[in-house]
């Protein structure tokens, strides 16, 4: 089966929103404001996701991800921020995942972001096999496990 991948910085796109309804119908979680939900995406600034879509058009998963800046009165330093992840679930166990946070993971390191930083509250295994840690000690505002990969290079 084909598929495509497309980066969308304007979640006013059509495939994103579609992919980002069905992710949040499977979790349960009403929207009152759809066009206000994806103005706010777009209006932070920085966000940007892959969608990945079959080649006869369904959608099979998004990505969205943005850079973050960390300061204090001595350090500052920024990393890739994989804010939302989802795949359909008939295309769950196919690579898929993992081809998304490849794609995300790359788009960091071009963009000169050298660690990548997500929350998760089911899929621990999934970002552990591949080669995220627990961040110990590193607390998430939704109360979820914090995970980070080291992606190389700089």
């Amino acid at each position: 089966m084909g598929y495509h991948d497309t980066l969308v910085s304007d979640f006013r796109d059509s495939r994103f929103q579609q992919a980002f309804k069905q992710y949040f119908s499977e979790l349960q979680l009403q929207v009152k404001d759809w066009d206000g939900l994806f103005a706010e995406m777009d209006g932070e600034g920085g966000n940007q996701a892959f969608v990945r879509a079959a080649a006869g058009g369904p959608v099979i998963g998004f990505i969205q991800f943005k850079p973050i800046a960390f300061t204090s009165w001595f350090f500052e330093g920024a990393c890739g921020f994989i804010r939302e992840f989802w795949v359909a679930e008939e295309y769950r166990g196919m690579g898929h995942g993992s081809a998304l946070l490849g794609l995300a993971e790359k788009h960091f390191l071009e963009s000169g972001l050298y660690t990548a930083i997500l929350t998760a509250d089911t899929a621990g295994g999934f970002y552990e096999a591949r080669g995220y840690r627990k961040a110990l000690g590193c607390k998430a505002k939704n109360k979820m496990d914090v995970f980070v990969k080291q992606l190389g290079g700089g």
